[in-house]
């Protein structure tokens, strides 16, 4: 969400359980079909999942996120989005007022583990799932679902019909597991704010009538089949209907969008990687994407020197948000607007996130900060270089720190991010005080041992957890400095 506008590796994963010192995470593995009825907005879909348990415990039970029952009236984001004092103008009252056919909904059809029926209990937004048997310690399970879905209207983030008139924006989209680590279940209720979730390999396919142009995570393994820009030329169609088929390694969510009337583009990264662009004309400032398309390559020149090369295959900018919003290996953003700034800060925070969410996959639902805070700084040092502005780039963030200082609104910076009393509290702790602890640990270690700690902790962290010791641990390693006390206070 941006603040401006309120495989080698994969194959290793399953065995990282007990490696640096301890450290284990466990790994998933979806496959997915996905068939589109784009006059009801619906569709059906067939998942399996399965999921290797990496961890020193027994695992009994299982959760599973079934975001799209927040789109309900009395659901939980309705319920708060309603009673906080400075509600999200784009959630307000609106969830309440939505119709039966422009809900959310997930609805279960069956669910087996390795053949066998499984019991499991819904209660909004989150399906608890009782074994059939216990998955042990290295040993893994498969999970095969059916289930049906409706697209609500766009109101937060993901959803249909979008004020910049984007058919289908589709995040958060999918029964996703809930994440499981040392501290156990994640099985947070969906409120409104950050993700959480469990790196591994997505395989989707979506199937949908044959005009729709579609953009989001993964690599397109038929392009020959799809034509729509990823490769040149027609392409010959014998049905209504046409597949897409997507790929994606290390990644812990996948994101997609589809409209008829996407235009889309191809650029590339200095080393030759794609990056993807995705807009409707008729509603995106043609010319502002026109030189975000070429100034994008030399944002992920500066990200790769600054801050850790990406990792990813290609990277896909789409108009599908209310706003901004970071998946892995894409953003959705607004395409309008008459300011090309505004633009290029959406989309630079944006995919910024792809290092401080994607690639390094911290809680963001328990340390929000170490989420947006990271990226808010690298927007600022990113932003103040490709438009060669003078003075600091942080002096707004200070700015506002002061205000907010001055103000009654403080909460702690350590509340987790669906727990603060206001979300203007949220923003200012999250974004500009995570991009304060950052700015000024470089004042306490020096330039030399912060850049070199950035680099560092990429390196070491990403795909996989990190928590706020393990980022201090590392500045103290690149400084030679005793920082607990930077992090506690």
């Amino acid at each position: 969400m941006h603040k401006r506008i309120l495989v080698a590796v994969a194959a290793a994963l399953p065995f990282l359980a007990f490696s640096q010192g301890g450290y284990w995470q466990n790994h998933v593995d979806y496959r997915m079909d996905i068939d589109m009825d784009v006059d009801d907005n619906q569709f059906e879909g067939e998942q399996w999942l399965t999921f290797t348990n990496n961890s020193p415990d027994t695992i009994t039970e299982v959760f599973y996120h079934l975001y799209y029952n927040a789109f309900q009236p009395e659901s939980m984001m309705d319920t708060r989005s309603r009673n906080i004092v400075d509600p999200d103008g784009r959630v307000r009252d609106r969830i309440s007022k939505l119709d039966d056919d422009e809900i959310g909904y997930h609805r279960i059809g069956t669910l087996e583990q390795d053949g066998a029926l499984v019991e499991y209990d819904i209660q909004q937004t989150i399906m608890k799932v009782k074994l059939q048997r216990p998955i042990v310690p290295g040993d893994a399970s498969v999970f095969h679902m059916t289930f049906e879905s409706q697209v609500p209207i766009q109101i937060r983030r993901t959803g249909r019909d979008n004020s910049e008139d984007i058919q289908f924006s589709m995040s958060q989209w999918y029964p996703k597991m809930a994440m499981y680590d040392r501290d156990g279940w994640h099985a947070d209720p969906y409120v409104g704010r950050e993700f959480y979730g469990e790196f591994g390999r997505f395989v989707v396919n979506i199937t949908i009538d044959k005009d729709y142009v579609i953009g989001g995570t993964g690599e397109l393994t038929n392009p020959e089949e799809v034509g729509h820009g990823y490769i040149e030329g027609e392409v010959a169609r014998r049905n209504n209907k046409i597949t897409y088929k997507f790929v994606a390694d290390n990644v812990h969510d996948f994101a997609w969008a589809a409209d008829k009337d996407f235009r889309h583009t191809i650029m590339h990264m200095e080393d030759g990687r794609p990056i993807h662009f995705f807009y409707n004309p008729k509603t995106a400032n043609v010319a502002n994407w026109e030189k975000l398309e070429e100034m994008a390559p030399a944002y992920f020149s500066y990200m790769g020197e600054h801050f850790g090369v990406y990792q990813y295959p290609q990277f896909s900018v789409i108009q599908g948000g209310d706003g901004g919003m970071e998946y892995p290996m894409c953003t959705f953003i607004l395409g309008g607007g008459e300011e090309f700034e505004g633009l290029l800060g959406v989309f630079v925070h944006e995919a910024t996130h792809n290092w401080y969410y994607g690639q390094i996959g911290t809680n963001e639902a328990n340390y929000p900060w170490m989420d947006e805070g990271f990226t808010t700084f690298a927007e600022y040092e990113c932003i103040h270089s490709l438009m060669e502005e003078t003075g600091n780039p942080h002096t707004r963030v200070y700015a506002v720190y002061g205000q907010y200082q001055s103000s009654s609104l403080r909460e702690p910076m350590s509340t987790p991010g669906d727990h603060f009393n206001t979300n203007r509290a949220y923003a200012i702790s999250s974004y500009y005080l995570g991009s304060i602890f950052l700015n000024q640990l470089r004042g306490v270690v020096g330039e030399e041992a912060f850049w070199r700690g950035m680099h560092t902790y990429f390196d070491q962290w990403h795909f996989k957890h990190p928590h706020p010791e393990d980022f201090i641990r590392v500045m103290e390693r690149e400084s030679g400095m005793i920082l607990d006390w930077y992090l506690n206070y």
